[in-house]
């Protein structure tokens, strides 16, 4: 684990549970894409950098959640390195209370004060529409968090972020995070058009052919789709849907689980009610959602 890979003369990637791009820009200075999840992965990534005598400038975030901006705090302490991402990604990353709040729906509690959803606060000092380095571009992937992108080289390599998972982690799991499933199902479909040497999800093993990978991927949430479709076929609760999409897919609950698929959950039931595939009444002052008989 932590093992540094070498994609060409001028791209790297570091295995690890969510891959981290390097990038050089000369033959000294390099710049990561995301930074692990926590302190010790910052460290581990620093021995890495230490070891190839190369300077940390730029770390480029493709979005916030805490097991991509995790190591940025101890990183940008060890090096003065700059931080960029998208203007709203920027802002979860400094102030980073706003990803377990947003996820809860209120203040988190203690067990939701974690470094899985709240990683340490980093200064952002630009965005990646105005302070990409050389050599690199940005692509929008929405659908996962607010703005999520992804970074493509100069050499036709694509670090993909979360925007897909590899199958072990689909069939294992299920239920990924997704804010919006619209744009969601928009990105796998634009994924899947893209020409590259090598594409790098952060969740799944580097591939040269993306297209299999992403059609998986929309396959899982179309079977999700279907299956919240059934369930509501009777007047349920969101409480009630969750806890039967748990049993189905044998899930464990935990707080974190809670919040994290609590909150795709919610997505798809606005994705299928903006789809007038849902309705909803509200009954003894709960909110009932059913599917809508054609």
């Amino acid at each position: 684990m932590y093992e540094l890979i070498q994609v060409d003369e001028k791209t790297y990637y570091i295995n690890c549970p969510a891959k981290i791009g390097i990038y050089k820009l000369n033959d000294s200075d390099v710049c990561l894409i995301d930074s692990g999840n926590d302190k010790d992965a910052g460290r581990k990534i620093n021995k890495i950098l230490n070891t190839n005598h190369w300077n940390l400038k730029i770390i480029i975030n493709t979005h916030s959640n805490g097991d991509h901006i995790g190591g940025n705090n101890f990183l940008q302490k060890k090096t003065d390195c700059k931080i960029i991402s998208t203007d709203i990604e920027n802002t979860f990353t400094t102030y980073p209370i706003l990803e377990p709040s947003f996820l809860y729906g209120g203040y988190p509690n203690k067990d939701l004060r974690n470094k899985f959803l709240m990683a340490n606060p980093s200064t952002t000092t630009g965005s990646v529409q105005n302070d990409l380095p050389d050599g690199l571009e940005y692509i929008k992937l929405p659908g996962h968090f607010f703005d999520m992108i992804g970074i493509k080289t100069d050499t036709n390599v694509y670090f993909l972020a979360d925007c897909l998972f590899g199958e072990n982690i689909i069939n294992k799991y299920h239920l990924s995070f997704v804010y919006d499933v619209k744009e969601y199902l928009n990105t796998l479909d634009m994924i899947q058009t893209l020409e590259g040497k090598l594409f790098i999800p952060a969740h799944s093993e580097p591939c040269e052919d993306i297209k299999y990978l992403a059609e998986a991927n929309k396959e899982k949430v179309y079977e999700i789709i279907n299956k919240i479709l059934e369930i509501c076929k009777y007047s349920l609760s969101f409480e009630d849907i969750l806890q039967r999409i748990f049993t189905y897919y044998d899930l464990k609950m935990d707080f974190n689980q809670y919040v994290l698929i609590g909150s795709a959950v919610r997505s798809y039931l606005s994705y299928l009610y903006d789809e007038d595939k849902l309705q909803i009444e509200f009954n003894n002052n709960k909110l009932i959602w059913k599917t809508v008989t054609q």
